[in-house]
């Protein structure tokens, strides 16, 4: 579903924007758009992989679920996947950014 909105989006008004409810959105190409329900088998699949790559010896805190990701595109565009495996350089770049891993910064390994 995607909002009705008169313009395109920036990249901070999107960090920033909230409409008073529990919606999640996804910014693609500067429109809001609003994430369906999420299937109850997604989280359980995310969670599995992130304990899965811990026993590979990726370090814990390099396994994220819920972090947003900048991408590179001509308009504004963040996503939110399930789960990202950090780098210690992108831990640290969303760490210092405080929202989202801006494009342009280090990339996480998956």
């Amino acid at each position: 579903m995607t909002v009705a909105t008169a313009r395109r989006m920036s990249l901070e008004e999107y960090l920033t924007y909230d409409d008073g409810t529990d919606a999640r959105y996804e910014l693609v190409d500067g429109v809001l758009v609003e994430m369906g329900a999420e299937s109850p088998l997604n989280p359980m699949i995310a969670a599995f992989l992130m304990f899965l790559f811990a026993d590979l010896g990726i370090p814990r805190e390099n396994l994220v679920i819920g972090h947003q990701v900048g991408v590179s595109s001509s308009r504004a565009t963040a996503r939110q996947p399930d789960l990202i495996i950090h780098t210690n350089e992108s831990r640290a770049a969303i760490l210092d950014d405080g929202k989202i891993l801006r494009a342009g910064r280090s990339a996480p390994m998956l």
